[in-house]
């Protein structure tokens, strides 16, 4: 189970890789609330699931074709 629940956090620098954007900009969607996540100590822990959440809400639908 444990590898289960690792695999499903990833780290801030992982988020900025996801995204294609800086890591102070990935920090700011953490310490913003932007992205659901949270810390233990020093160390933020981010659920891909919430990646993908807030991808999809921040998302433009796609323009249609005429």
């Amino acid at each position: 189970m444990t590898e289960e629940v690792n695999e499903g956090l990833i780290t801030p620098e992982e988020l900025s890789e996801i995204l294609a954007v800086g890591k102070n900009t990935a920090y700011r969607l953490l310490n913003e609330g932007k992205i659901s996540a949270f810390r233990i100590g020093r160390i933020w822990k981010i659920p891909r699931k919430a990646v993908w959440d807030y991808i999809r809400e921040n998302s433009r639908p796609a323009a249609s074709g005429r």
